[in-house]
């Protein structure tokens, strides 16, 4: 081998290991950037339950709140509690049941099902005092208290339930309900929203606000409600709140809500792909403050 040779082969290696150190140094910035995994158990009602369950929405949403929140933070893997018509009266009741595991961070949404089946919400005096599983009230502080006992240092960001107008169930058009723009058993389902939101206050936890979140209004919840005008009998897409006082019979009327009529929700009720896509954005928003 000639000098010049050797020369050029020393040049080779050296380039070689100098593109080594900086690939290495390059995959331990990188390394250094990366989110510890975490573990989210999430707490709630059929808006949450659905998320593994499509086919029971007639296959009118694609993905839930949850698969959406991991696939931006995917270093979150998501075990999901909901549980389809529950009260958080109920999930309090069998909060021993229920298999909750230690996890990094917690969620809960839950509220809309108190209202309607007319649960007593309570009052402050019933958290603070933990007096039980007779109000909502008592009953949120049966949840977190368990919560904490699992994970004292895990976040626990609370949701409180949003607008709602009239239901009907696809699968059953007699399984229907009003919508929150009055009161049932008279109770406001606003009232609802704001006791959670000031049980985070007290906590100092995280609240995403879905009650008065812009775009989650009632007059965007669904586009019309298709139903008989009472005077000529022909079917007529009503807007809110023009549905309100129009009847609607299950046993004899057409699914008041087409493909057509959906919006932020599918059913009056539950979300749609954007429904869905803003309580994610907003649910985004507050893991990345609480775990960032």
């Amino acid at each position: 081998m000639t000098v010049l040779s050797l020369c050029n082969h020393l040049m080779f290696v050296l380039f070689r290991m100098r593109q080594l150190l900086i690939s290495l140094a390059l995959i331990g910035l990188f390394s250094s950037f990366r989110h510890p995994e975490m573990s989210w158990v999430a707490i709630g009602d059929s808006i949450t339950y659905l998320n593994e369950h499509l086919n029971e929405t007639g296959n009118r949403i694609t993905k839930g709140y949850m698969t959406r929140v991991v696939e931006q933070l995917p270093y979150i893997h998501y075990t999901n509690q909901g549980h389809n018509g529950w009260t958080a009266v109920r999930i309090a009741q069998q909060i021993e049941a229920l298999g909750l595991t230690k996890a990094d961070l917690y969620s809960v949404f839950l509220g809309t099902n108190d209202w309607w089946s007319g649960r007593p919400l309570g009052r402050f005096t019933d958290y603070e005092g933990n007096t039980g599983t007779n109000t909502v009230y008592g009953s949120f502080r049966v949840i977190i208290d368990k919560l904490r006992s699992l994970n004292p240092k895990a976040p626990i960001i609370l949701i409180t339930p949003m607008q709602r107008v009239d239901f009907v169930y696809l699968a059953n058009f007699k399984n229907n309900a009003y919508g929150s723009y009055k009161p049932k058993n008279g109770q406001l389902l606003e009232s609802f929203a704001l006791a959670i939101d000031s049980i985070a206050h007290y906590e100092q936890f995280p609240i995403v606000d879905l009650y008065h979140l812009k775009g989650l209004d009632l007059k965007r919840l669904v586009k019309y409600k298709r139903l008989k005008n009472p005077q000529t009998g022909s079917y007529m897409n009503y807007k809110y709140p023009a549905f309100i006082d129009v009847p609607f019979n299950p046993e004899t009327d057409e699914y008041p809500y087409p493909a057509e009529a959906i919006d932020k929700t599918y059913d009056g009720l539950h979300p749609s792909d954007k429904g869905y896509a803003l309580i994610s954005r907003q649910l985004v928003k507050a893991i990345k403050k609480v775990v960032d």
